[in-house]
């Protein structure tokens, strides 16, 4: 298949066949359609025959063409690629297979074109149609597949498990950043389709080369391995064990175990500062806080984590979500599934569920600094930068003494804005708020010292120094609380240390 692979992508650059391309070619209105499952807007404005419009409706619009367009776009190619199962071939048209669509990125992927192409199983519900998919459906670039990308740490290193890769997408990005990726499902299909993605973008695979793709369960096929980065979008859906099992989605383990059991093992294959990365759902239980039970999984594992829960949907948006998702709204047993889904829910003491991101750091602390937040509002994507740094803040936090914090030179961050709350005219305000523009946008209500402490944080003098200027100015500063919050400015990112002096 390597040699077809290989032709094909040839075949996808002569036709510019990319993401930038492709885009311009039908324009944001049918790109606005297409992200509805409507494809007519996309195929008028495809008609003309040409290599990218005949591709762009064969994968993207998933439309039959005639072979006589599909050989002018795939010379000698549409006989080998319907063998490989990609194409099939009817009469006289040729349809797809599998989803094969270009993939914007940002200096990752083949450096030709920061261009990736990834293929994946075809998209239910275009149009209408059917929504229901096999229960080993390979989804394409989820919103839950960018979101872990855009976290993801891109610091060079060695080693980079992709847990439960799917169509391969993270294993894509890894590569770029990474000397050996590892990526491991337990769905056959989808390690095929993780090759063709990793050929198709010029990414060697074996146990040698760049990426390694293994079949098996969780940690299974690295049993004793260690890694500096894993990254893991599991089959994360909290839901009854009935009806079909749609291996994307459902782990097979009851309630949010799938995830406390990555969040309890990864910290066993972490190399020292290795950084553990999960995109996940959690049961937020009656009677205890979500934050509470989380913080269990995590006490024992020798890792600072940071985990911050960006959603909370009640059960019935829960349940409506994932049964459309799995094409069973309208269906006869759309009411019972629903129901005995609710019904298991308060069984399980269950009141909500959240969404978010959960990150480790393998740091070797004795007491790991755990935090957990609630943060809803919106961020600057990516933050994989940023999760690099907090962890390196909370490192250098845990290693400074109150001497040797005092004698350091904070700065406040370049993009840390102060804003004022107040009545027109009045003399001081009843409110000071400092925010960040970049990262999370964190916002923290600040009192007089803590805005004036912000205001002369520039580098030049030691924060002693700046803590008794402005004791002379308002009168005796509680040292002991204002090291406390001079802390959670810079865990939070708002003040940035120099090298401690002496």
């Amino acid at each position: 298949m390597s040699t077809t692979i290989a032709r094909l992508r040839e075949a996808l650059y002569a036709a510019d066949y990319t993401y930038d391309a492709v885009a311009a070619l039908i324009g944001p209105t049918a790109q606005a359609a297409l992200g509805r499952n409507e494809t007519t807007p996309g195929l008028r404005v495809t008609t003309g025959g040409s290599p990218i419009e005949t591709l762009t409706r064969i994968w993207l619009l998933q439309a039959t063409v005639s072979e006589q367009d599909a050989e002018r776009a795939l010379p000698g190619l549409v006989d080998d690629l319907c063998a490989a199962g990609i194409l099939e071939r009817s009469i006289s048209e040729v349809a797809a297979r599998v989803d094969l669509r270009p993939y914007g990125t940002d200096g990752t992927g083949d450096e030709r074109s920061g261009n990736l192409w990834v293929a994946s199983d075809l998209t239910p519900g275009l149009d209408g149609g059917p929504q229901r998919v096999g229960p080993d459906h390979v989804l394409g670039i989820s919103p839950a597949a960018t979101s872990l990308a855009e976290l993801t740490v891109r610091a060079p290193v060695g080693r980079a498990l992709d847990l439960g890769t799917g169509c391969g997408v993270q294993s894509l990005h890894l590569a770029d950043h990474v000397e050996h990726v590892v990526a491991t499902d337990v769905n056959a299909r989808a390690l095929w389709l993780t090759e063709v993605n990793a050929e198709l973008n010029g990414i060697p695979t074996g146990p040698e080369n760049r990426i390694d793709i293994r079949n098996g369960s969780f940690f299974e096929p690295v049993a004793g391995e260690l890694f500096d980065l894993i990254v893991t979008n599991p089959p994360f859906v909290i839901s009854p064990a009935t009806g079909e099992r749609l291996v994307y989605r459902d782990s097979g383990l009851p309630g949010d175990r799938v995830v406390e059991h990555i969040v309890r093992t990864i910290p066993k294959h972490l190399r020292p500062g290795g950084t553990g990365q999960i995109l996940a759902n959690w049961a937020i239980q009656k009677g205890q806080a979500w934050d509470e039970r989380l913080a269990g999984w995590m006490v024992d594992g020798g890792c600072d984590a940071w985990v911050v829960q960006r959603e909370v949907l009640d059960l019935p948006s829960y349940v409506e979500l994932w049964l459309k998702d799995a094409g069973l709204h309208g269906t006869p047993d759309y009411y019972t599934r629903y129901d005995t889904w609710l019904s298991w829910f308060d069984e399980q003491g269950v009141e909500a569920v959240g969404f978010g991101w959960i990150n480790l750091r393998a740091a070797g602390a004795a007491v790991p600094d755990l935090r957990l937040e609630e943060w809803r509002w919106e961020v600057e994507q990516p933050l994989g930068t940023e999760n690099d740094a907090h962890f390196d803040r909370v490192a250098t936090l845990r290693a400074l003494g109150n001497d040797a914090l005092l004698a350091s030179r904070p700065r406040l961050r370049h993009d840390v804005v102060q804003e004022t709350f107040g009545a027109v005219g009045a003399e001081d305000p009843h409110r000071i708020v400092l925010r960040q523009q970049l990262g999370m946008r964190r916002a923290r209500q600040a009192d007089t010292v803590a805005a004036a402490l912000a205001g002369v944080c520039d580098g030049d003098l030691t924060l002693a120094q700046s803590l008794a200027a402005i004791g002379e100015l308002v009168g005796t500063v509680d040292l002991e609380a204002r090291l406390a919050e001079v802390r959670e400015l810079v865990a939070e990112g708002f003040l940035e240390l120099d090298t401690p002096v002496g």
